[in-house]
C-alpha cells in the first residue's frame, strides 16, 4: 500500500509539472514563538532536511541524491557521494555518534526500496535489508539497530535489524499501515499506525512490546513522530481528516506542523503549510532542541 501510495503522488506530481511550476523553500521555524526563516529557496523538489549532530549542515535529498547546506551559509549545497545510490528516498536518518548516514535506495533491477549504510561524508553504501520494500526512519541511541516499514506479503509493518545488516525481526502486527518508526533518546520507539481507523501517533518498546497510542485526535491523520533531542517534545506532522486517506500521506496538501510533549499533552500547531510528502520525514530537530527544518511548496501554473 506504502509503495503504490508513493507511486501515485509521484506520478501525479510528474504530470502536473507539465502545466505547473514546483518551488521549494527549505524554512527554520523557531518552536517557542513560531518565527520562520526560509533558508533557500529551490525552483525544484528538495526533501527531508535533517540536521546533523554538529549544528552545521542540513541534509536533504532531491532527485534521488543526496545533499547538505549550511542554514547560515546557503549559497552552495554540496552534493553527498552516494556512489550507485542514485535513487535515494526522503528515508535518510543519520547515525546518533554523526558519523554514518543511512538510506532508502531504490535498486534498478527492481525498483523495490532497500536500506544501505555510508560514511557521513559519502562513499560506496553497503547494503543492510536484502528484501524489499524496506523505507527507513530510525536508528537507535546504541547504534546497533536501524528501524524501518516493510511491505512484506502485501502487508506493511514495523521492523528491526542489526544496524551490520543480518535478520530482520517484525514487531508489529496490525493488519493496518503501521510506518514511520523512529527511535527516541531513550530507547523507545515512536510510530504512525491507522489500526483505529485514523492515522495515529504510537510508541512501543525497542522490542515491539506495550504499543500505546499517544494521539487520539478525531480531527487528522498524523505522520511521522520526531522525539526531541532531549526527548521532552514530538513534532509530527498532520493532514485534516477527510482530506486523505487515513494510510496516505501525498505531497502538494495543506498540511499542519504540530508539537506536542513527550506524554502526548499540550499538543499544538505551530506551522500551517502547504507540503506533507518530503515536509518532514526525517527527524529534522536542531540539536539544542529550539528549531525544526522543513520544506513547504508553491504550485504555480506556467
Amino acid at each position: 500500500m506504502k509503495k503504490l501510495y508513493l507511486f501515485i503522488s509521484a506520478l501525479i506530481l510528474a504530470l502536473s509539472a507539465n502545466a505547473e511550476k514546483l518551488t521549494s523553500f527549505l524554512e527554520i521555524i523557531n518552536i517557542e514563538d513560531g518565527s520562520r526563516r526560509i533558508v533557500k529557496t529551490f525552483p525544484h523538489k528538495i526533501e527531508a532536511p535533517n540536521w546533523t549532530q554538529d549544528g552545521k549542515w542540513l541534509i536533504y535529498n532531491s532527485g534521488g541524491k543526496l545533499y547538505k547546506i549550511s542554514p547560515d551559509n546557503p549559497q552552495n549545497p554540496v552534493e553527498i557521494n552516494t556512489d550507485f545510490a542514485d535513487s535515494c528516498n526522503n528515508d535518510h536518518v543519520l547515525s546518533p555518534d554523526g558519523k554514518e548516514i543511512a538510506i532508502s535506495h531504490h535498486s534498478k533491477e527492481d525498483r523495490q526500496s532497500r536500506i544501505y549504510t555510508l560514511p557521513i561524508e559519502g562513499g560506496k553504501p553497503t547494503l543492510i535489508t536484502a528484501a524489499g520494500p524496506s523505507y527507513l526512519h530510525g536508528w537507535s541511541p546504541d547504534k546497533k539497530t536501524l528501524s524501518y516499514c516493510a511491505g512484506r506479503k502485501g502487508n506493511y509493518d514495523i521492523y528491526v535489524i542489526s544496524a551490520t545488516g543480518g535478520a530482520e525481526k517484525r514487531l508489529t502486527t496490525a493488519p493496518e499501515l503501521d510506518d514511520g518508526a523512529e527511535f527516541a533518546p531513550d530507547g523507545q520507539i515512536w510510530f504512525n499506525s491507522c489500526r483505529t481507523g485514523l492515522m495515529q501517533i504510537w510508541r512501543m518498546n525497542p522490542d515491539g512490546t506495550n504499543q500505546t497510542q499517544i494521539t487520539f485526535d478525531e480531527t487528522r491523520n498524523s505522520w511521522f513522530a520526531h522525539p526531541s533531542p532531549n526527548n521532552k517534545l514530538v513534532a509530527y506532522l498532520s493532514y485534516q481528516k477527510g482530506d486523505v486517506k487515513p494510510d496516505s500521506h501525498p505531497a502538494n496538501k495543506n498540511v499542519e506542523l504540530r508539537v506536542m510533549n513527550c506524554d502526548g499533552t499540550n499538543a499544538r500547531t505551530i506551522a500551517k503549510l502547504f507540503g506533507g510528502q518530503g515536509t518532514i520525514n526525517v527527524n529534522s530537530w536542531s540539536p539544542d532542541n529550539k528549531h525544526l527544518a522543513f520544506v513547504s511548496y508553491k504550485l504555480e501554473s506556467e
